[in-house]
């Protein structure tokens, strides 16, 4: 039985480890059109490595709630699921980071021979996520609160814009995504929350406890990430993400 939150831990990593074939496979690909311009694509199969990232985010989630559900919370545990997070919220989603600035380079003149330290920034995204997680380990916890961004906010935030990306009809929002100011804005953005010492909020259920205002939070999380996507699809995702911010400011203020 204790060891039933770990297999639910090392699901998390073969869907982050799933996740990454997707998006590797087959990588950028050029194909010529009938007056001989080069036409450079991005494979569509991106998309299920954001599903094998969400469901991940689903399975770290439970994995938590099993082990206290089992009174079977270890250090073990603690550790395995660490060096999961950084693979399916962390290396991953760089890679999906890393693919789209090949891609939105790739639309400029010369854009195929673009020098990979205009790539490696992508890469702060795990090394941030890995040094959060670090700390998390060895620091005392705090009971309600992150010190700094979940790395499987993170990792949901950018596995939500490869789906924007082929399921959009919006032309702006597509011009964004080829945008390689916009990838360089959410890789520090990013990478700057996770190693931050704002404090966040952490939805802990406990079975005996009162979880109604963590109920409370996560319904009006859930309502305006539906409302963002009914208005601008799988991008207004990124609205439930902003708010998450924004609660948990609010919600430090008052306790101040």
């Amino acid at each position: 039985m204790k060891q039933i939150p770990n297999l639910f831990t090392l699901l998390n990593l073969l869907l982050g480890c799933q996740a990454l074939v997707f998006i590797l496979q087959p990588g950028l690909t050029v194909t010529t059109n009938e007056y001989g311009q080069n036409l450079v694509q991005l494979p569509e199969r991106i998309t299920w490595a954001s599903l094998c990232i969400m469901a991940a985010a689903i399975v770290d989630f439970l994995d938590g709630w099993v082990a206290r559900w089992l009174k079977a919370s270890s250090q073990l545990g603690a550790q395995l699921d660490s060096l999961s997070d950084v693979v399916s919220f962390g290396v991953a989603p760089a890679m999906i980071v890393y693919q789209f600035l090949r891609y939105a380079y790739a639309a400029q003149p010369d854009g195929l021979d673009v020098p990979e330290y205009l790539l490696l920034p992508a890469f702060l995204l795990p090394l941030a996520g890995a040094y959060r997680l670090a700390r998390f380990n060895v620091e005392p916890a705090n009971p309600g609160h992150f010190s700094g961004m979940p790395i499987p906010a993170t990792g949901i935030l950018i596995a939500t814009f490869p789906l924007a990306y082929w399921n959009s009809g919006s032309s702006w929002q597509i011009e964004l995504l080829r945008n390689t100011w916009f990838w360089y804005g959410i890789i520090l953005l990013c990478s700057y929350l996770m190693v931050s010492r704002l404090q966040l909020l952490a939805f802990k259920f406990s079975l005996k406890g009162d979880n109604k205002k963590s109920l409370f939070i996560i319904g009006l999380l859930l309502l305006v990430s539906a409302i963002g996507f009914m208005l601008l699809g799988w991008m207004g995702i990124s609205i439930g993400w902003v708010a998450y911010l924004v609660v948990s400011l609010l919600n430090k203020k008052q306790a101040t």
